[in-house]
């Protein structure tokens, strides 16, 4: 397949290329094409700036929780509806799983797909020693098309003499010289970017982002670089598989956000109809046969869930009925008996889980994991392994080993840590699963579904 794609990565965290990356989108959008993007790497609040920026659902590419089928299967089949696709890179380049050298990172998932790569480069305080830089990136992996560069917080000095010496030196093209631009601002919170959904100003950045894009970088390079991009091997779509239908409650509002696209597409390919609702605003729950609540910002929320006790009861007596209930990370803050918020003021949570939540003003865990199950669940049999990602600021205590739902090796930690909760058919913990790189729990989280459904047919 011959699929137009870019990759825009960055020498390290924090140089500008979420913003590159979204005016970019934004002004190929302009142009009236059809722009795919993706995110690699495990993030949740960078797609979201990608669907306002592009008018398309974004997806992540992980190549350390999914194999390089995965990688290639779930980008192939949305880049083959597109004019072009473009990628954005997570921290640095080559920055991966930790001591996996650069399995996981931007690199991996670029030689997986063959995608040239464009690195964006602060210069603000950089001259010369920007040159030096690139070169390294160049020579450190053959296997990876670094073809351009652009440069970010750049000076009229940049763009005269910086150009010419990557160019000159190098031979390497400079795709964009941006300057810095104080009128555009990209508010953040403790997890990163705030999401788009709470942006009020948002089509306004956009905008702004686009115009700025378009007066500092060459698009039409970007557009032949894109299209120079090597042939795939043909993507054949896998048929859904059930034949059976459940129906799955997805939790989904400002509190809760935090799905990787591609889970609820894989759970919609197994057979699920994904019935949404808002734990902040509705007063019950839908008609479905399980649960899934995810993660996302439930600590800014925490006055507007206590308050919804209707949606507190609904959640308990859906429990007792054993329901199946799958949480993740600020699902089972929520779940919990009380959150304790950044001012240690405690508040009611819906009360399924016996333990307390507290918020933390540092990094509690991060990264990439592997997760044991303890215990049969509705995910895994006791024993199996989930591959996961784990990033918040709280703790949890006053929770027993025995009714722990894995031990996890990896991230911050020890190894052989304990986490999350199991009860009956509920399962909540602090690991963010991407559901087609873990197969047997999306199937197994589904059975668990229409066991329930059976069993409620039956008791009615």
């Amino acid at each position: 397949m011959q699929l137009p794609r870019l990759m825009i990565a960055g020498v390290h965290s924090g140089v500008g290329k979420t913003t590159i990356t979204l005016g970019i989108l934004a002004a190929l959008r302009r142009m009236g094409l059809s722009v795919q993007p993706y995110k690699v790497g495990p993030d949740y609040i960078d797609p979201g700036w990608h669907f306002c920026a592009s008018g398309q659902r974004s997806h992540n590419l992980d190549s350390w929780m999914g194999t390089e089928e995965v990688v290639h299967e779930v980008f192939s089949k949305h880049a083959a509806l597109a004019d072009i696709s473009v990628i954005e890179g997570v921290m640095g380049l080559f920055d991966g799983v930790k001591c996996g050298g650069i399995e996981g990172s931007s690199a991996h998932v670029a030689m997986i797909l063959k995608v040239p790569v464009v690195l964006v480069v602060n210069v603000g305080a950089m001259a010369q020693s920007c040159v030096a830089l690139v070169k390294g990136f160049m020579e450190y992996e053959a296997g990876l098309q670094l073809a351009g560069v652009i440069l970010n917080q750049s000076s009229d000095f940049h763009q005269k003499y910086l150009r010419k010496a990557l160019e000159e030196e190098l031979g390497i093209p400079v795709l964009g010289c941006v300057n810095r631009c104080i009128d555009i601002q990209m508010p953040e919170r403790h997890l990163g970017l705030l999401p788009a959904a709470e942006h009020d100003d948002i089509n306004d950045v956009i905008t702004r982002l686009a115009d700025l894009t378009e007066e500092s970088v060459d698009l039409q390079s970007l557009l032949r670089l894109a299209r120079s991009a090597n042939e795939l091997e043909d993507y054949t779509p896998v048929p859904k598989q059930a034949a059976k239908q459940v129906c799955i409650g997805v939790a989904r509002d400002e509190a809760f956000s935090f799905y990787y696209q591609d889970s609820l597409d894989y759970l919609e390919e197994l057979g699920a109809v994904l019935n949404y609702f808002s734990p902040m605003h509705d007063d019950r729950i839908p008609a479905v046969d399980g649960l899934y609540l995810g993660g996302g910002f439930p600590e800014i929320f925490l006055e507007q869930l206590a308050n919804n006790q209707a949606m507190h009861l609904a959640l308990r007596q859906a429990y007792k009925k054993g329901m199946p209930i799958y949480g993740e990370c600020g699902a089972l803050m929520y779940l919990s008996a009380g959150i304790s918020d950044f001012e240690q003021k405690e508040w009611p949570g819906v009360g399924i889980v016996p333990a307390v939540t507290r918020m933390k003003r540092k990094l509690v865990a991060m990264g990439y994991v592997e997760a044991m199950a303890c215990s049969d669940s509705i995910l895994a049999k006791a024993g199996e392994t989930l591959k996961g990602h784990e990033f918040h600021y709280s703790t949890i205590s006053e929770l027993t080993e025995q009714s722990a739902a894995y031990t996890l090796t990896g991230g911050i930690g020890a190894p052989g840590r304990f986490d999350g909760y199991i009860s009956g058919n509920l399962l909540a913990s602090y690991i963010h699963l991407h559901l087609r790189s873990n197969p047997k729990a999306a199937k197994r989280f589904i059975a668990s579904c229409l066991d329930h459904q059976q069993r409620m047919t039956v008791d009615y």
